[in-house]
């Protein structure tokens, strides 16, 4: 079994989907580890500024980490579990602290948490574990718009001339997000029940 596969290229054959150690697996890895150091910048030291480059790192690693798999034939069933999870946890947490902060209101932080509960509940209920689907572009544009708005809300918060364009434009960005947010979970619930259905019917009938 390789551990790295750098150098592969798109419709070469012989590439492991069972890999580990890739390139696109260790930048979701950083994403995870980016969650607790925004935390401390703005609940400990309340350092708007330095928070917000740590959201734009934590945001170009999810798109540099899906570009590197796609280009290099890095993608694996890790990192097809991986990084929506990381999306997750990484929006999450980010709202908690926003909320504790008193940067955002509960209701932000309900918005998310709330579509994310009932596909949760539903993946135990058919598979009793991750549905292993495909991530959506709709889910990957959702999770972009909240990771840049985010960065733009914490400007807005900052001492200057600009801070009132920067709220407006954030929450344009944040309500966009939201709304595909909710769109995504509408269509991964779907999917998740055909899926479901389509494994029930096949151990039935086994």
């Amino acid at each position: 079994m390789r551990f790295i596969g750098a150098g592969s290229r798109p419709g070469q054959p012989g590439v492991d989907r069972d890999l580990v150690f890739t390139v696109p697996n260790l930048l979701t890895v950083l994403r995870f580890m980016g969650v607790p150091l925004f935390i401390w910048l703005v609940l400990a030291q309340r350092e708007y500024g330095f928070a917000v480059l740590v959201l734009a790192i934590m945001g170009s690693t999810d798109w540099v980490d899906g570009y590197i798999a796609r280009r290099f034939n890095q993608a694996s069933k890790l990192g097809r579990i991986l990084d929506p999870i990381a999306d997750r946890l990484a929006l999450i947490a980010v709202a908690v602290t926003l909320v504790i902060a008193g940067v955002v209101h509960w209701w932000y932080l309900a918005a998310l948490v709330i579509p994310d509960a009932v596909l949760l509940s539903m993946s135990l209920f058919y598979f009793h574990s991750h549905p292993d689907l495909p991530v959506s572009l709709i889910g990957k544009t959702r999770t972009g718009l909240l990771l840049l708005g985010t960065p733009l809300l914490l400007l807005s918060k900052l001492d200057t001339p600009s801070a009132g364009a920067w709220f407006i434009a954030a929450w344009i960005v944040l309500g966009l997000g939201l709304v595909g947010h909710w769109v995504a979970a509408y269509k991964y619930f779907w999917a998740i029940r055909r899926k479901g259905r389509m494994l029930a019917d096949n151990g039935g009938g086994s």
